[in-house]
């Protein structure tokens, strides 16, 4: 049965989060000091934040509690994320940001205990920042994993990489990195996935790419393997299981974006509700005209079906359902809804709204984004009209 009262401990973490966010987030995002260079937290601020969010027991979900983690389920982890991202610095701020919160995740389902205490535990502590590299430049893998031209080819214990891969999200500030390469021609098990430090021989940071929108930590970065040679011991699962490795880590990594992304459709509703209860125009308060109250009505039931499609998901994925077409249908709603959020509550704010003295044009041009990371909105589509022509009239069904 679906449930969607919170336990008691959860409750307590939601509560938790949003006074921290209150207290400690939301004031930096006033000062365009706080900011750096590419419209994030600074780096020093971030720390500091960090250390504090760890300190009360806020940190890394997603994780056991073995390792330093909260171990939440996946309902527990919706409503802590979208609390979190009330603020548009929160997430990083409790360790549950792409692109470590997926690599944190996959890392401690599928590797090994040596690779673990190697590869997983320092980014679960704080200590380095991660990236998974798997996007190529035309003709390699984009969205199909199969286009995948970056190749590993094996030399006795030793693998040697070499290609070129784009858009690795916090590549400029990742130490371990997650990379997909071809090992063989197979179209199901021609990826491998293997782990490496940014000071491995061969490994050539390249570009940072500027992008429309502000950047995650780390940015958006042109890579490179010139001859990369990695010991066996740094391949993740088995020779072939790639493909695999990618499906593990994306479909939660796509719920998760949906789950921070409610948080800041949730604030840019709530700067636009400030704002028209005290702006007047030609006699009338904004909030009082009916084109006003519609707007915000429509953009209220959006959050909420997305709140419900992420809820749905995050059950089945918490009942050990890969919940593949609740998240494709989560992605696709929630990702459009955050740019219709900002575009909604610019549009209300008026000339403010489209200035720097709100949050509103970085959520926007970050918003625009949502509808292409991790699956763009076709492909997604493209996945739901293949379950409804398998499944028919059972595409909607409650599950058993």
């Amino acid at each position: 049965m679906i449930d969607f009262s919170l336990t008691p401990e959860i409750e307590d973490v939601r509560k938790r989060v949003r006074a921290f966010v209150e207290e400690h987030v939301l004031p930096l995002e006033m000062d365009r000091e706080n900011y750096d260079d590419h419209e994030n937290l600074r780096g020093d601020l971030c720390d500091g934040l960090r250390a504090k969010a760890r300190d009360v027991g806020l940190w890394c979900p997603q994780m056991p509690k073995a390792r330093g983690g909260m171990d939440l389920p996946f309902v527990g982890q919706a409503v802590m994320y979208e609390e979190a991202n009330r603020s548009i610095f929160g997430p990083v701020c409790f360790n549950c940001a792409a692109p470590d919160d997926g690599n944190m995740r996959v890392l401690e389902q599928v590797a090994t205990e040596a690779q673990k205490a190697q590869w997983l535990q320092p980014i679960v502590d704080g200590e380095v920042r991660s990236a998974f590299a798997m996007t190529e430049p035309h003709p390699g893998g984009g969205s199909d994993p199969a286009m995948i031209q970056t190749h590993a080819e094996r030399k006795g214990d030793a693998w040697v990489v070499n290609g070129h891969k784009w858009f690795i999200t916090g590549a400029a500030w990742a130490e371990h990195f997650i990379l997909m390469a071809k090992t063989s021609d197979d179209p199901r098990r021609g990826l491998t996935a293997f782990l490496f430090h940014r000071d491995q021989p061969g490994f050539e940071l390249g570009r940072r790419i500027a992008i429309m929108g502000p950047e995650e930590h780390g940015g958006h970065c042109e890579v490179a393997f010139r001859d990369m040679e990695l010991p066996d011991e740094n391949r993740l699962m088995e020779v072939g299981d790639g493909l695999k490795v990618t499906q593990i880590r994306l479909g939660p990594a796509r719920l998760t974006h949906c789950m921070r992304w409610l948080g800041l459709a949730k604030r840019c509703m709530e700067i636009a509700s400030e704002y028209i209860a005290e702006r007047e125009g030609f006699g009338v308060k904004l909030a009082d005209r009916e084109s006003v109250q519609i707007k915000m009505g429509e953009l209220a039931h959006e959050i909420q079906v997305g709140r419900l499609l992420v809820m749905h998901a995050a059950w089945m994925l918490d009942r050990g359902d890969y919940a593949r077409k609740e998240v494709s249908m989560a992605k696709v709603h929630v990702a459009n809804l955050l740019h219709k959020a900002a575009d909604t509550a610019i549009q209300l704010n008026g000339a403010r709204g489209y200035s720097k003295d709100t949050i509103l044009e970085w959520v926007y041009r970050y918003a625009r984004q949502a509808r292409l990371v991790d699956g763009a909105d076709e492909v997604h589509n493209m996945v739901l009209a293949r379950f409804y022509a398998k499944e028919g009239r059972d595409f909607w069904s409650w599950g058993a």
